[in-house]
Parts: C-alpha cells; sequence; structure tokens
C-alpha cells in the first residue's frame, strides 16, 4: 500500500463522487439508513471544502479510495452543545467532516486522524446516531463524547472531542 493523502482538486470531483456513492452503499448495508440523503453530500459541498483548502483525497497506489473534510474552526453547529460540553470550548480546533472511502480501503479512518492530528492537537468530529462504523472508529482512536449538536437542517448529531499534548 502506498497511501498519501493531499489536498483534493476539482478535477478528482467525479472520482470523489463514486468514493461517496459507495460510502453510502455502506451506511445503507450497516443499517444507517438516513444519513447522507437527498443528494448529500452533493458537489456544491465538496467545492466548498476544496475552495476553503479543506477538501482531501486519500491515495492507494495513485487511486483515490477515500475523501474528508478537514476545516478550521469555527463550525458554527458546534456553538452550541446538548446534554454535555466539550472537552474545551476556548481553543481553536479543526473539525472533521465527511469521511468516505470504499468498503475494501482499509485503514482509512487511522490515516485521516494521523494526518489531522499532525496539524492540529484540537480536532472535533460528528457522526449520526445511526451510524454505529463511525462511532466505534471515534473512540477506538481516543475521542470523548460530549454531547448532541443539531446541523442547520435541524438533524441532531453526536459529537466528540479530542485533545493531545505535544
Amino acid at each position: 500500500m502506498n497511501r498519501i493523502i493531499r489536498e483534493a482538486r476539482p478535477t478528482d470531483m467525479a472520482e470523489i463522487m463514486q468514493v461517496m456513492d459507495a460510502a453510502k452503499k455502506i451506511m445503507r448495508q450497516s443499517g444507517n439508513m438516513h444519513q447522507w440523503g437527498d443528494g448529500y453530500p452533493s458537489e456544491t459541498v465538496i467545492t466548498a471544502d476544496i475552495e476553503r483548502n479543506g477538501g482531501f483525497v486519500i491515495e492507494d497506489s495513485s487511486k483515490i479510495v477515500g475523501y474528508f473534510a478537514f476545516l478550521p474552526s469555527p463550525e458554527p453547529t458546534y456553538e452550541k452543545i446538548y446534554e454535555g460540553e466539550w472537552i474545551d470550548d476556548a481553543q481553536p480546533y479543526h473539525v472533521v467532516h465527511r469521511i468516505a472511502s470504499y468498503p475494501d480501503a482499509h485503514g482509512i479512518f487511522s490515516s485521516i486522524m494521523e494526518f489531522c492530528f499532525a496539524h492540529d492537537t484540537n480536532i472535533r468530529i460528528d457522526t449520526h446516531r445511526d451510524n454505529k462504523i463511525m462511532q466505534h472508529n471515534i473512540l477506538k482512536h481516543g475521542f470523548t463524547y460530549c454531547g448532541i449538536i443539531y446541523l442547520l437542517s435541524g438533524d441532531e448529531r453526536l459529537a466528540y472531542q479530542k485533545m493531545v499534548s505535544r
């Protein structure tokens, strides 16, 4: 495996959208029937990530096998958290969104976390209550469950944070 993570480019869009479709199939097969419906994430959303220099692809042997967004704070939907609190609500942070990969691309979450923590020591992430695979990965990588946040659409998400010292 020759894995690299690089900034996504507009020319990657078709391959990114194929990865998104594969990720949606994984979600549905694991019982997560409601997350990422109605055309989300769209090319418009991915383009916005890229324009903010926060869209990244994961390549194995020069083939795109994954995608994620790594964006600096503030994340507007994280301003209010319910039934809990952030570990630290004062320090700047990065947020990881839209993690997607092919089912046969193993260790993607670990590669993403290694990349993200090399760039920031304070990371927040959220996921759908039905996304058991993502919840498992988040907790396996040492994140702390902090509470519930609500997306602009009003949809609930489970929110996590991890801070490391250097």
